[in-house]
C-alpha cells in the first residue's frame, strides 16, 4: 500500500491530497523522506565535480522534496486542527527534523562547495537572482554553524535540538491553556457584538455541548470580542485570560521554558561569535 504523502500529487496546483491522508501516514513517511533527503544531500556534498551553480545550489534547492511533501501538510493540519495525536507527533518530529537540519547546515563538505562558489562569485557570470541565492545560502550556512568544528559544533547541534523541543512544548502549552478556558455569555452579555460574532460564540457553545454563547481563547473569537464588546468587565476578564496563557502555573506553565530558551539562544549566539542573541538576530 502506497503512502499518499509520498505519491505524486495530481490535485490542482499541487495541493496535498488531504482527503486521503491519515495521521498514521506521517511517521513512516517522515522516516522515508529523511532517508531520501540524506541520500540527496550526501550526493551533493561528496561530488568530485568542480562546484558550480547547477550541481551545488540548484541541486540543494531540489533536495528534500519528499521531506517538504510530508512536513508541509503535517504542520498545516497541526496548526489548524490540533489533536492529541498530532501534538504527540509534533513532539516526536521536532528533534528529528532539527537533527536533520543541523546535519545539512553544518555539513562542512557541503559548505566548502558553497564557500568556493562564494569566493569565485565575481567570475561565475551569475545573474542577479543567482548571486542573491548564493549570498543567502552562504550566509545561512555560516550563521547555522557550518564553520564550527569539534566540541563547539557538537554543542550547537545539542542547542538546536533542545530549542526545537522547547519551542514545541511552548506552543502546545499555549494551546492547552487556550482549550482549558471559556467564558459563557447570556443574552444580556452580547451588547455590541456583531451578528457574525454572536453566531460564532453560539457555535463554540454547541461544540462544547453547552447552551447559549461561549467565548474561548481561540483568536477568531477573542480578538473580535475584545474589539466589539460593550462590556468592559467581560473584556477585562477575557483579556486577562488571554495574557495569562502559559503563565498559570502547573504543567502548562511556560516561564521556565522561556528562561531556558533565552539562555540557549544566548549560548548559540556566543558560539557563533556574537556578543548576545540580539546581535546575532540583527545581523
Amino acid at each position: 500500500m502506497t503512502n499518499p504523502l509520498l505519491d505524486d500529487w495530481t490535485d490542482p496546483f499541487g495541493v496535498p491530497p488531504f482527503n486521503r491522508i491519515e495521521d498514521a501516514d506521517f511517521e513512516p513517511a517522515l522516516a522515508e523522506a529523511l532517508n531520501r533527503a540524506r541520500v540527496e544531500i550526501d550526493a551533493i556534498a561528496a561530488s568530485e565535480a568542480e562546484p558550480d551553480f547547477a550541481n551545488t545550489l540548484e541541486a540543494l534547492e531540489r533536495a528534500g522534496e519528499a521531506l517538504d511533501k510530508v512536513l508541509t501538510p503535517f504542520y498545516v493540519l497541526a496548526a489548524t486542527d490540533s489533536t492529541p495525536e498530532r501534538q504527540a507527533l509534533q513532539r516526536k518530529f521536532a528533534p528529528l527534523v532539527s537533527a536533520f537540519s543541523a546535519e545539512v547546515m553544518m555539513n562542512r563538505a557541503l559548505f566548502a562547495r558553497i564557500d568556493r562558489l562564494w569566493q569565485r562569485r565575481e567570475r561565475l557570470g551569475l545573474s542577479d537572482e543567482q548571486l542573491r541565492l548564493l549570498e543567502i545560502k552562504h550566509r545561512d550556512f555560516r550563521r547555522a554553524g557550518a564553520e564550527l568544528d569539534g566540541a563547539p559544533a557538537q554543542r550547537l547541534r545539542e542547542i538546536k535540538q533542545r530549542l526545537a523541543i522547547l519551542g514545541t512544548d511552548f506552543t502546545q502549552n499555549l494551546l492547552a491553556d487556550e482549550d482549558g478556558w471559556s467564558m459563557p455569555l447570556s443574552e444580556d452579555d452580547l451588547d455590541g457584538l456583531p451578528e457574525f460574532l454572536r453566531e460564532a460564540a453560539a457555535g463554540a457553545a454547541r461544540e462544547k455541548g453547552r447552551d447559549g454563547y461561549l467565548i474561548t481563547l481561540s483568536r477568531s473569537l477573542i480578538v473580535p470580542f475584545l474589539q466589539f464588546s460593550s462590556r468592559r468587565d467581560l473584556r477585562e476578564r477575557a483579556y486577562e485570560a488571554w495574557q495569562a496563557r502559559g503563565a498559570n502555573g502547573g504543567a502548562t506553565d511556560n516561564r521556565a521554558i522561556a528562561a531556558e530558551m533565552l539562555a540557549l539562544r544566548h549560548e548559540r549566539a556566543t558560539l557563533l561569535g556574537h556578543e548576545d542573541f540580539a546581535s546575532y538576530k540583527l545581523e
